[in-house]
């Protein structure tokens, strides 16, 4: 049964989620950055379109990649050591997030709504949400955003405009992200993209218990700190 939200900052278990849709668990509530995070503590993700009321997501099974687990094709490898491209990461949060709904608008159309571009902005100012930018020169061209709790990253969207640039931003938040302790990136749902990345499925019930461990894990200092990204291997 589909659960109502007030204006308490609560959700219902994960595991009462309908199977069909998979994983829809409630319906309204708000934006802020306390039951955001609530949610993400819980296993639950905001997914609506601008014309539908809040609806919160945990569905099973869930996408999931270790940061040391992504597949690096031939042609992405080589990619990233040409350096024809920079990698920074929290240094422009905004136009990555504004990027992903932008596009996604003109083609599809986004879950990406203006409500939720400020809300997250709002958890970056907090430092809960964060991005990896890709520049060509001083053009962003490709990036990602997502959440971290503890030793997880809940990624939440991505967006290119070069071939391949969005799976070097991938690229680039693994390597980096495991570098300082990371041990697992939420994708949320499979999609072939993700899939050509060496992302998994996990049934929900064994990415909740996990979720309860990384998230009092911490990473080492100065993981999210604003400036370059290294690419390379060391």
């Amino acid at each position: 049964m589909l659960t109502l939200l007030d204006n308490q900052l609560w959700f219902p278990p994960p595991t009462q989620a309908l199977q069909e849709p998979n994983g829809l668990l409630a319906v309204g509530g708000d934006l802020s950055p306390a039951r955001l995070l609530l949610a993400y503590q819980m296993g639950i993700f905001p997914w609506f379109e601008q014309d539908q009321p809040m609806l919160w997501w945990s569905p099973d099974p869930r996408a999931i990649v270790a940061p040391d687990q992504l597949h690096v094709s031939r042609s992405l490898a080589k990619l990233a050591r040409r350096k024809h491209y920079r990698l920074t990461i929290n240094t422009a949060f905004e136009q990555v997030i504004h990027a992903c709904r932008s596009l996604r608008e003109h083609k599809e159309g986004t879950w990406i709504t203006a409500d939720i571009e400020r809300a997250y902005c709002q958890l970056h100012r907090q430092g809960h949400a964060h991005s990896v930018e890709v520049w060509q020169e001083n053009q962003l061209v490709a990036g990602l955003y997502g959440i971290s709790l503890g030793t997880l990253f809940c990624g939440e969207s991505m967006f290119h405009r070069v071939d391949n640039g969005s799976k070097l931003a991938m690229l680039g938040l693994c390597r980096h992200f495991r570098r300082y302790g990371g041990e697992l990136v939420d994708c949320q749902l499979p999609n072939p993209h993700l899939m050509s990345l060496g992302v998994q499925t996990w049934p929900r019930s064994r990415f909740l218990h996990k979720l309860k461990k990384l998230q009092q894990e911490p990473l080492i200092s100065g993981c999210w700190q604003s400036g370059e990204l290294v690419l390379c291997e060391k």
